[in-house]
Order: structure tokens, then C-alpha cells, then sequence
């Protein structure tokens, strides 16, 4: 039999989602064995000295696109190459999304995702399932998925013609997800209104880049989430919605005291601004086509606000890149842009930067909102998100003194470009720890091999 494997993580500074302490870690195996200032009296254990550097739980990211089918192209990022790039930015666990199709089932749409990512990982991972078609078959097929496939959350979409579906629809299945400990997350945005307003720009010939945004106003997001906030109080069910990007749509969700909805927003609604959309460069504008688009420049404080006062729970990246080959396909014609941006290497480098450092956010809430809460919400937690004994050690050491600069020449995402090229910020990943194992090391080396990654299968969502 094997012995045990022993490593002590010496002198760093714990944080977690409620305090904050200089303190030393023992790893047993893949597993926190103990906490607290202690002497090794076992020779064969490793040192790791974390003198000077935080310590966070790895990185929970709840909303990645990994080689997502969009009109005939995928995501450039496959779950190897944007797995590693998670690891490389501190996130040591995905939650990424599988998109059924009309014709398949949920179960078919499962397999498929799980052939994609299966042996070739770096995180680990796990899968919502996106629910395009709510009818019979639908239902029946909920409670093994939830008990037997340990998928319990279950995207809907309030826009795009091919995936959307009814408030019905997305209260019927809040109802029979909730029965079995799932939960409901949608894209809030007013589909119809959306349609109606591409319909006229295209009839005027106003298809340029430029035009993004304008299909998509922020009213489009307000109305949308003001329907969720009616469903959720009828029915007294939580719902989670996805993306948030607007202080109009924060402000629609918290207007009920009787309704339940989760917020999650992501670094580029808390970052970016619609003056990306002036360029007169339709490929500059392209990189920041996204759905919903990046708002006016007020919207930044009242995001941060939100996570500050506890209102929006999550940020994740909704991580969804494509070249700049890709992006030119829409190089004239708004609708054919492939919708999405890289950003799954940069969530902790942009909270701790943007948002610690410039008094926004507490460190605390810092792991709350990138790695603790979305583990409790999604069924992960305490085994992810935690700094605590029992807990797989998944852990970041991270310099809160270092200054560097995003760009795409030293990203690891397997795309050209970066959406915060230039942005000088402080702070960067030294090491990174998935299951106890150093997956990379103070020197930036990949110490792991792809497939290296688990499915992590999840217990019922808590809100």
C-alpha cells in the first residue's frame, strides 16, 4: 500500500470568503488536512514557503464556453487550451455549458460535451445544460440528470430565435428542476425587442459593427429581468441570471423584496466600455461584440456597488473567444459576428486590481464573488471554493505586489487578441495547486498533463 504524500504550505496569508490570517496549510494527499501554525515532524513532507504571498481558494469560474458550435465555427478556446490558460489566471474549476439542440435530447447533448472534455482538461470541470426545448421528453429526463449525471443547474435563453423559450416554459421548468435540487439560470434579455429593433436596422441597411449595441439596449436586459422578478415571486422559486450588464437591470431584480434572483456579472461589464464601439475599425469593433454588449461607462460603479452591498453573488467570464479570423466573418454585417470575448486568465488579476486595490471591493468579497459563492450556489461547495479541512486543496498563491501588463503576446488563451490589451495591473498567480498537486509552479511552469482534470459531479444547487 502506498503512504501517504505530505506538503505544508508555510507562512502565507489565508484568505478566505470571511477572514483573513497568516497561517500554514498541511496537505494530505489531495486533501486540506489542517490549518493553523504548526512544525512538520514528518521528514518526508514538502515545503512550500508562501512568505509574502495571499493565499485564495482556486477559482470557481460558473460561465465558460469552451469550443462552443456557433454558426458553423467553434470557440477557438478547446477544454485543453482554455482549461490551461483557467489555471494560469488561478481557476482551478469551470462550470461550462452544454447547449442542446432541438433535435437532441438533454441526454445527447450531455454526451456530446462529455467527449469534448474527457481526458483532456486541466481543471476540473463540470456542465450546466442549456434547455432549448421544454416539452415531455424534457421532463422526464430532469431527475437523472440531477441524481445520476450530478448536472443540477439548467441554462434558459430569453433571446435568439433558435434557443429561446417561453416564461411558461422557463417557470415549468424552474418547478420540476426545483424538485430535485436544480436550479434555473436564463439569459435576460427581451428576445422580441431585440428582434424587432434588428429587423428595422437591417431594413435601413444600418448593418455596420457599429450597430451592436444598439439592437441590444440596456432597456432589452431591464425588461427581461423585470419578467424574471414576476415569475420568480409567482412561483416563490430562485432563479440566477446570467451576465448581468446594467445598472437598470440590477436595479430591476432588487425592486421586489419577494423575489429571488441571483446576479452574476463579469469583468467586462465591471471594465470595458460602449466607446469600443466608435472605432471606426470594424475588426477594433468586433473584438467587443458580445451579447449583452458592454455598457456606458456609469454602469462600472454601480456593478462594483452591487458586489460590494452582496447583491451580485457571482462574477464569472462567459469565456467564449474567437480569432480575429472568426471575428472578420462579420466584418460587415453586425449579424454575423461570432458574439463573445477571451477572459478566463484574467477574473482574479482584474478583482484584485480593479477592484481590491482601488477600494471597491474587500478581499473577502473578492473570494466570495470568485470562488466561494458560485461553489455554494452550484452544488460544489465545501468539497471547491473553501479554504477549509476537508476540502480538495485547490489553492492560489498569489503576489499582491507584482506589476504587469495584460496582452495577447503573453495571455495563454488560444486567441490573437486581448480584450484588456494594455492594461497595467498588480497582482499575478505563483502558484497554482489543483487536488494538492502543484499544477504551476512559482516559476510558471505547467507541472500537470492534460487530463489531469476531473468531472466533478455536483450535489443539489443552494440559494
Amino acid at each position: 500500500m502506498s503512504s501517504s504524500s505530505h506538503l505544508i504550505i508555510k507562512n502565507g496569508t489565508v484568505i478566505t470568503s470571511s477572514h483573513q490570517k497568516k497561517t500554514d496549510i498541511l496537505i494530505v494527499d489531495d486533501k486540506i488536512a489542517k490549518i493553523g501554525n504548526f512544525t512538520s515532524d514528518d521528514d518526508d513532507a514538502g515545503i512550500i514557503d508562501a512568505s509574502g504571498l495571499l493565499i485564495f481558494p482556486g477559482g470557481v469560474d460558473a460561465h465558460t464556453h469552451m469550443e462552443l458550435p456557433v454558426m458553423g465555427i467553434h470557440s477557438s478556446d478547446t477544454f485543453a487550451t482554455g482549461t490551461k490558460a483557467a489555471l494560469y489566471g488561478g481557476t482551478t474549476t469551470i462550470i461550462d455549458f452544454a447547449n442542446q439542440s432541438r433535435m437532441e435530447s438533454l441526454n445527447q447533448t450531455l454526451d456530446k460535451w462529455f467527449l469534448k472534455a474527457e481526458g483532456h482538461v486541466y481543471t476540473d470541470y463540470a456542465l450546466h445544460l442549456s434547455v432549448t426545448v421544454v416539452n415531455h421528453q424534457t421532463i422526464a429526463e430532469l431527475e437523472g440528470i440531477i441524481k445520476h449525471r450530478g448536472v443540477s443547474s439548467f441554462k434558459t435563453f430569453m433571446a435568439y430565435k433558435t434557443m429561446m423559450i417561453t416564461d411558461d416554459e422557463i417557470a415549468t421548468l424552474m418547478r420540476e428542476t426545483s424538485k430535485y435540487g436544480g436550479l434555473v439560470t436564463v439569459h435576460a434579455e427581451d428576445g422580441e425587442l431585440i428582434e424587432s429593433i434588428i429587423e428595422n436596422n437591417i431594413s435601413q441597411k444600418n448593418i455596420a459593427p457599429q450597430f451592436h449595441p444598439i439592437n441590444r439596449p440596456i432597456v432589452a436586459e431591464s425588461n427581461a429581468i423585470s419578467r424574471l422578478v414576476n415569475i420568480s415571486e409567482r412561483e416563490n422559486l430562485p432563479i440566477y441570471v446570467v451576465h448581468l450588464s446594467s445598472a437598470e437591470g440590477l436595479n430591476c431584480a432588487l425592486n421586489k423584496s419577494n423575489a429571488k434572483i441571483i446576479l452574476e456579472t463579469c469583468p467586462q461589464y465591471l471594465l470595458l466600455d460602449d466607446s469600443k464601439y466608435l472605432h471606426t475599425d470594424p475588426l477594433e469593433v468586433n473584438k467587443f461584440v458580445m451579447s449583452p454588449p458592454i455598457r456606458p461607462l456609469q454602469n462600472h460603479q454601480h456593478l462594483w456597488k452591487g458586489i460590494a452591498d452582496g447583491h451580485i453573488k457571482v462574477v464569472a467570464t462567459d469565456h467564449c473567444p474567437f480569432t480575429l479570423e472568426q471575428k472578420k466573418l462579420g466584418l460587415n454585417d453586425f449579424t454575423k459576428v461570432p458574439n463573445g470575448i477571451p477572459g478566463v486568465e484574467h477574473r482574479l488579476e482584474i478583482l484584485f486590481s480593479e477592484g481590491y486595490l482601488k477600494g471597491q471591493i474587500t478581499l473577502n468579497q473578492l473570494v466570495q464573488v470568485w470562488s466561494t459563492n458560485p461553489a455554494r450556489i452550484f452544488g460544489l461547495h465545501p468539497r471547491k471554493g473553501d479554504i477549509v479541512v476537508g476540502a480538495d486543496a485547490d489553492l492560489v498563491l498569489f503576489d499582491p505586489n507584482i506589476k504587469h501588463t495584460i496582452s495577447s503576446k503573453t495571455h495563454h488563451m488560444n486567441v490573437d487578441y486581448s480584450a484588456y490589451e494594455g492594461l497595467d495591473v498588480v497582482g499575478k498567480c505563483q502558484g497554482v495547486m489543483l487536488r494538492g498537486k502543484v499544477a504551476i509552479d512559482c516559476d510558471g511552469v505547467l507541472k500537470i498533463n492534460e487530463g489531469y482534470g476531473h468531472y466533478i459531479h455536483r450535489g443539489a444547487c443552494v440559494v
